[in-house]
């Protein structure tokens, strides 16, 4: 059977089957020779054009949301693990018979797991495609942080935290890849921010429900009630996440086609390019691909700087807000834990606000191009300015507030300005990384993450030794100062030379 027979006798199929199509396909990061044989090549697999079903970012709108809103509640569920044990690490140190070292380790090794988890997770949902590796992460996390509830020794209890932090680092690995899978590149901001809405309660919602267990109940509940709730989750993303990974979804319309017609030509330019590659050594290049673009990829690089410090910074003050209101302003645990309502809102409202300012600039720099063409992806990065000066104030009156003691509800309006400015700051950066790496953003992703992560570990274990000597005031006063001299040359960086360095940088493959 001709290839053009094959096409025209099969009709537009349901969303995950697989039918022929025209030679098309939204391929931008493949190398130009594998790109110019698409045209050349009746067999090629690709999708559908002006419109396929099967094509995720043709998915209806309310597809689209749903996948987005489950990866939320998926990564609303890790945050406040991240942080639920905070109130209640004095007395996990008594019982568990932790020195101090060891009671910090117990709440950040789940964010060391993090670091590292991604880059793995990240390259395998680039072969097996996301949903697979979603499910199975989620089963490994649900595991693990069971086992944390039962843990009677300080060893099982730091180990167990580790491995869940690892299953939980699947979010930050897929979330950025799955939205940049569904989301076109005009809806960035709008993507990222339905993502973020329940997902950034988890800041606030785990160290208030973590304060009164503390006061009310055993702390083994933390972990029991959250597992209770990620079984939930998981049912749910069994019956409602859909694969989003486009060369996943073609390479089974490809094997539905050589089956059904037994013909073996048909393929995927994605299979053309790793035909003559052995499983060992797809494997190889996909696991190594995250350092490889963290090791010689400036754009990355830089991108993961800015990201990493922010992020250190942020779990400074995420660590250390309730014992701000325990021994600077004498309040209950419960009390203290309802404070960090003040980081979440803040995070919520910069992710709200900063979203549609996104789409908004994207529209209006694409209105100057030339050709009324796609702008440059460097144009994403201006909204950091703002952001940095916004988030650089807010902890600066953050910790002079809470050096004098001024009344709370200062204090909780200048962490809202922090977290509003850093939001706004960072997630034009993230919709930078996936408008460069179009088809590993879960890699690229990834690499960030790893530096993220570190800082977000290694940050809190000298926070407390920080304020001890310097105070509040000074305190935060050195992290604006570092946060500026960072966070700010790093974009114009980006802006003047991204261009440049993207044309000389190695590809992703």
């Amino acid at each position: 059977m001709a290839p053009q027979t094959a096409m025209a006798a099969n009709p537009i199929p349901p969303i995950d089957a697989p039918v022929p199509g025209p030679t098309y396909v939204e391929l931008t990061a493949l190398p130009a020779a594998t790109k110019d044989k698409l045209d050349e090549d009746p067999y090629d697999v690709a999708f559908i054009q002006p419109v396929d079903a099967s094509n995720p970012k043709d998915w209806t709108r309310s597809r689209k949301l749903l996948v987005t809103d489950v990866l939320s509640a998926t990564g609303f569920c890790r945050i406040m693990v991240s942080t639920i044990i905070a109130p209640a690490l004095p007395t996990i140190k008594t019982q568990l018979n932790m020195n101090n070292t060891e009671a910090a380790m117990a709440l950040s090794i789940y964010l060391l797991a993090t670091a590292f988890g991604p880059l793995i997770i990240g390259p395998l949902s680039e072969i097996y495609g996301r949903k697979n590796i979603l499910h199975a992460c989620n089963a490994w996390f649900l595991l693990w942080n069971v086992v944390c509830g039962f843990a009677h020794t300080k060893e099982l209890l730091i180990a167990s935290r580790f491995l869940a932090g690892f299953g939980a680092s699947s979010i930050y690995a897929l979330a950025g890849g799955v939205l940049g899978d569904v989301w076109r590149t005009e809806e960035r901001g709008q993507s990222l921010r339905v993502y973020s809405l329940i997902q950034l309660l988890g800041a606030a919602v785990g160290p208030i429900i973590g304060g009164f267990m503390t006061a009310r109940t055993t702390w083994r509940w933390m972990f029991w009630s959250t597992s209770i709730f990620q079984a939930v989750m998981l049912l749910v993303e069994i019956t409602t996440f859909h694969e989003a990974y486009a060369p996943v979804i073609l390479r089974k319309r490809a094997e539905r086609l050589r089956r059904s017609t037994g013909d073996p030509q048909y393929r995927t330019a994605y299979e053309r390019l790793e035909s003559t590659k052995t499983v060992p050594a797809v494997l190889s290049r996909a696991l190594t691909r995250p350092l490889r673009l963290l090791a010689f990829n400036p754009i990355i690089q830089v991108t993961a700087l800015i990201q990493a410090w922010s992020y250190g910074m942020l779990y400074i003050v995420l660590s250390s807000f309730a014992a701000l209101w325990t021994a600077q302003y004498a309040q209950p645990t419960e009390l203290s834990g309802l404070h960090y309502i003040a980081c979440a809102f803040g995070e919520i409202a910069g992710a709200q606000v900063g979203g549609p300012l996104m789409d908004l600039l994207y529209r209006r720099m694409r209105a100057r191009t030339a050709d009324g063409g796609p702008p440059t992806p460097e144009s994403r990065v201006l909204l950091t300015f703002p952001g940095a000066l916004l988030a650089g104030l807010g902890i600066l009156a953050y910790g002079w507030a809470a050096q004098f003691r001024v009344h709370w509800a200062a204090v909780d309006v200048a962490v809202f300005v922090y977290m509003f400015g850093g939001q706004i700051a960072g997630m034009p950066l993230q919709a930078y990384v996936m408008d460069v790496f179009p088809d590993h953003t879960s890699s690229a992703l990834a690499a960030s993450q790893f530096l993220r992560s570190l800082t977000a570990f290694l940050f809190p274990l000298f926070a407390p030794a920080m304020y001890k000597a310097m105070g509040y005031g000074w305190g935060n006063t050195m992290l604006a100062l570092c946060g500026l001299f960072i966070g700010l040359p790093a974009p114009v960086i980006i802006w003047f030379f991204g261009e440049r360095l993207r044309r000389k940088a190695r590809e992703s493959y």
